[in-house]
């Protein structure tokens, strides 16, 4: 009987012993026979909206108003400016055997020489102005008229700046130019001969700005006043303002390679971090505006098998392709038609 037990309880353990087994296969069967969910698709909502078409043209990120300047006097260069200085008035731009021409603020350019006796004109008055703003002439009357008190305000500024004071002015000791400027290009150096008239410099103004050589074709795009979108180096988005638009096309290149161009200037609402000149960037046109039109991401569509476009609309649990026909791309968004296609209704997306 004892043997009878033990046998019943080694059959118990076997029977146990099984029962585990399956148990554990059964576990690791149902897992892997039960079918995962289907991941939830990305979505996007068709939206009505005013869309607008824009073009994307390659432009340079440089300074206004770029310009020469002479040296005005014969000698030699015994110190110039560097490129990329800003240059304010009062300052020298270069230095002619040792003898500085002076930058000052002005439109008119230096087209005589200032002395008493020269007949009164802006000119006098704008040089008046600018020995005022640099604190000579206490009994000075800012005016047209060249007097004794000018001649005495000129004598003083000569002597400051180690000028001979002979109380005259002339285009070897002073250059007008409406602002303060940089020094985009050094065209002389220390220890070269120069005369009245030759090119030392090239300046320009010191707010920045993007230029861009647009193309004829696309001259529609450019209407002064119009908002645009510039992206700079580094990734940097900045919005402008297009300022000035060029009337006069101009051809580069020549047969097959010819590209005929106009100018284009915009004006950033905001310094750009860069101060890389000639920096290239992207200038993002709006070209036309569409009113009150269903639109989705890009990314939005399939290309079908049979040509053309369509959407995958998602409704609950289930899809299905619609055929569209695309109109206006803007701001990564496209206008589409389609049949039963309705404001709110979600179409898939590529998953994030």
């Amino acid at each position: 009987m004892r043997k009878g037990l033990l046998l019943g309880g080694g059959t118990v353990l076997a029977v146990a012993a099984t029962w585990t087994a399956v148990a554990v296969l059964n576990d690791g069967g149902t897992d892997a026979a039960t079918p995962a969910k289907p991941p939830v698709p990305a979505t996007a909502e068709i939206a009505r909206q005013d869309l607008v078409e824009t073009k994307t043209v390659d432009g340079a990120l440089t300074y206004a108003g770029e310009r020469q300047i002479d040296s005005g006097a014969a000698g030699t260069v015994t110190w110039v400016a560097a490129q990329g200085a800003v240059i304010r008035r009062g300052r020298p731009l270069l230095k002619v055997d040792r003898r500085p021409l002076v930058l000052m603020y002005g439109k008119l350019p230096m087209y005589r020489t200032l002395q008493q006796g020269v007949s009164d004109g802006p000119d006098v008055e704008q040089l008046e102005r600018n020995l005022k703003a640099l604190g000579y002439g206490d009994y000075l009357t800012v005016d047209d008229h060249f007097s004794y008190a000018t001649e005495q305000a000129v004598k003083d500024w000569q002597d400051d700046r180690g000028l001979e004071e002979t109380g005259r002015v002339d285009a070897a000791q002073v250059v007008f130019q409406p602002a303060a400027v940089r020094v985009t290009e050094v065209k002389t150096a220390a220890g070269t001969k120069t005369s009245p008239g030759r090119q030392a410099l090239t300046v320009s103004g010191i707010r920045r700005l993007v230029h861009v050589d647009l193309d004829t074709g696309d001259q529609s795009l450019a209407r002064k006043g119009a908002k645009v979108t510039v992206t700079l180096p580094g990734g940097e988005r900045v919005s402008g303002r297009i300022t000035t638009v060029g009337t006069v096309a101009e051809t580069s290149g020549q047969g097959q390679d010819a590209t005929t161009t106009v100018d284009v200037d915009i004006t950033l609402a905001k310094p750009p971090k860069t101060k890389l000149d000639q920096a290239p960037v992207e200038v993002e046109m709006a070209s036309a505006r569409h009113a009150n039109v269903l639109a989705v991401p890009v990314e939005a569509l399939l290309a079908l098998r049979e040509g053309g476009f369509g959407v995958e609309v998602v409704e609950g649990a289930t899809s299905r392709i619609v055929a569209v026909e695309t109109g206006a791309f803007g701001g990564g968004l496209v206008e589409i038609k389609g049949e039963g296609l309705a404001e709110g209704m979600k179409v898939g997306v590529p998953a994030q």
